[in-house]
Protein backbone atom coordinates (compact mmCIF):
# COMPACT_ATOMS: atom_id res chain seq x y z
CA UNK A 1 0.00 0.00 0.00
CA UNK A 2 1.57 3.47 -1.07
CA UNK A 3 2.02 5.89 1.81
CA UNK A 4 0.33 9.35 1.05
CA UNK A 5 2.59 10.96 3.92
CA UNK A 6 1.47 13.46 5.87
CA UNK A 7 -2.13 14.94 5.43
CA UNK A 8 -1.69 17.56 7.67
CA UNK A 9 0.36 21.12 7.67
CA UNK A 10 3.03 20.96 9.39
CA UNK A 11 2.42 24.55 10.81
CA UNK A 12 -0.77 25.44 11.14
CA UNK A 13 -2.59 21.79 12.34
CA UNK A 14 -5.26 22.02 9.39
CA UNK A 15 -5.01 19.43 6.65
CA UNK A 16 -3.87 19.95 3.95
CA UNK A 17 -5.22 21.42 0.35
CA UNK A 18 -8.00 23.59 0.02
CA UNK A 19 -11.53 23.47 1.37
CA UNK A 20 -13.08 21.18 -1.76
CA UNK A 21 -10.09 18.50 -0.80
CA UNK A 22 -11.34 18.07 2.62
CA UNK A 23 -14.50 17.94 1.28
CA UNK A 24 -13.86 15.52 -1.20
CA UNK A 25 -11.86 13.75 1.40
CA UNK A 26 -14.28 13.74 3.66
CA UNK A 27 -17.36 12.57 1.23
CA UNK A 28 -14.36 9.25 0.54
CA UNK A 29 -14.00 8.96 4.17
CA UNK A 30 -17.74 8.68 4.70
CA UNK A 31 -18.19 6.15 1.59
CA UNK A 32 -15.30 4.54 2.91
CA UNK A 33 -16.90 3.55 5.90
CA UNK A 34 -14.80 6.07 8.70
CA UNK A 35 -17.75 9.09 9.52
CA UNK A 36 -15.87 10.00 12.26
CA UNK A 37 -13.00 10.38 10.15
CA UNK A 38 -15.03 12.09 7.61
CA UNK A 39 -16.98 14.42 10.22
CA UNK A 40 -13.43 16.10 11.52
CA UNK A 41 -12.80 16.79 7.52
CA UNK A 42 -16.04 17.90 7.26
CA UNK A 43 -16.37 20.27 9.57
CA UNK A 44 -13.40 22.09 9.10
CA UNK A 45 -14.83 22.33 5.59
CA UNK A 46 -18.10 23.78 6.91
CA UNK A 47 -16.26 26.20 8.73
CA UNK A 48 -14.43 27.28 6.41
CA UNK A 49 -17.58 27.66 3.81
CA UNK A 50 -20.79 27.29 6.32
CA UNK A 51 -23.21 28.20 3.58
CA UNK A 52 -22.10 25.22 1.46
CA UNK A 53 -24.84 23.20 1.43
CA UNK A 54 -22.94 19.66 -0.05
CA UNK A 55 -20.18 19.99 2.75
CA UNK A 56 -23.05 20.40 5.55
CA UNK A 57 -24.65 17.68 3.99
CA UNK A 58 -21.89 14.97 4.11
CA UNK A 59 -21.11 16.50 7.64
CA UNK A 60 -24.35 15.73 8.57
CA UNK A 61 -24.28 12.42 7.24
CA UNK A 62 -20.98 11.44 8.24
CA UNK A 63 -21.76 13.07 12.56
CA UNK A 64 -25.67 10.67 11.97
CA UNK A 65 -23.07 7.32 10.80
CA UNK A 66 -20.98 8.56 13.90
CA UNK A 67 -23.34 8.78 16.29
CA UNK A 68 -23.42 11.95 16.79
CA UNK A 69 -27.27 12.50 16.50
CA UNK A 70 -27.86 15.78 17.88
CA UNK A 71 -24.61 17.63 16.01
CA UNK A 72 -26.13 15.76 12.74
CA UNK A 73 -30.06 17.46 13.72
CA UNK A 74 -28.35 20.47 14.05
CA UNK A 75 -26.28 20.50 10.59
CA UNK A 76 -29.68 18.99 9.04
CA UNK A 77 -31.60 21.91 10.21
CA UNK A 78 -28.89 24.56 9.29
CA UNK A 79 -29.43 22.74 5.43
CA UNK A 80 -33.68 22.68 6.42
CA UNK A 81 -33.48 26.61 7.78
CA UNK A 82 -31.58 28.06 4.39
CA UNK A 83 -33.59 25.69 1.92
CA UNK A 84 -36.79 24.70 3.09
CA UNK A 85 -37.11 22.32 -0.33
CA UNK A 86 -34.45 19.90 1.10
CA UNK A 87 -36.90 17.03 1.67
CA UNK A 88 -33.62 14.78 2.59
CA UNK A 89 -32.52 17.19 5.02
CA UNK A 90 -36.09 17.12 6.59
CA UNK A 91 -35.70 13.28 6.54
CA UNK A 92 -32.12 13.53 8.05
CA UNK A 93 -33.32 15.99 10.95
CA UNK A 94 -36.24 13.47 11.65
CA UNK A 95 -34.00 10.45 11.70
CA UNK A 96 -31.72 12.32 14.10
CA UNK A 97 -34.06 13.62 16.64
CA UNK A 98 -36.15 10.10 16.85
CA UNK A 99 -32.18 8.64 17.36
CA UNK A 100 -31.86 11.07 20.11
CA UNK A 101 -35.03 10.40 21.69
CA UNK A 102 -37.07 13.00 20.92
CA UNK A 103 -39.77 10.84 19.03
CA UNK A 104 -42.27 13.61 18.95
CA UNK A 105 -40.06 16.40 17.28
CA UNK A 106 -38.99 14.14 14.85
CA UNK A 107 -42.65 13.25 13.38
CA UNK A 108 -42.69 17.08 11.75
CA UNK A 109 -40.09 16.70 9.83
CA UNK A 110 -40.46 13.27 9.09
CA UNK A 111 -44.20 14.42 7.57
CA UNK A 112 -42.45 17.41 5.67
CA UNK A 113 -40.03 14.91 4.13
CA UNK A 114 -43.38 12.23 3.09
CA UNK A 115 -45.03 14.91 2.21
CA UNK A 116 -42.45 16.01 -0.59
CA UNK A 117 -41.56 12.55 -1.50
CA UNK A 118 -44.67 10.37 -0.94
CA UNK A 119 -42.76 7.60 -3.01
CA UNK A 120 -39.45 8.03 -0.84
CA UNK A 121 -40.11 3.91 1.23
CA UNK A 122 -37.80 5.14 3.63
CA UNK A 123 -39.51 8.49 4.15
CA UNK A 124 -42.83 6.63 4.55
CA UNK A 125 -41.49 3.98 6.74
CA UNK A 126 -39.80 5.82 9.42
CA UNK A 127 -43.03 8.23 9.66
CA UNK A 128 -44.46 5.54 10.13
CA UNK A 129 -42.41 4.13 12.65
CA UNK A 130 -42.26 7.26 15.08
CA UNK A 131 -46.15 7.84 14.44
CA UNK A 132 -46.16 3.82 16.05
CA UNK A 133 -44.18 4.75 19.03
CA UNK A 134 -46.04 7.75 20.04
CA UNK A 135 -49.40 6.19 19.45
CA UNK A 136 -47.62 2.82 21.93
CA UNK A 137 -46.51 5.63 24.48
CA UNK A 138 -50.33 7.15 24.59
CA UNK A 139 -51.57 3.69 25.22
CA UNK A 140 -49.40 3.27 28.06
Amino acid sequence: MAHEGNVHDQNSGAPRGGVYDWYQRGVKLLNDGSPAAAAALLERAAAAQPDSRSILEALARAQFNSRHYAEAAESFRQIVNANPTEDYAYFGLGLSLWRTGDVEGAQEPLAIAVAMRPDDRNYVSALRSVRATLKARKEM
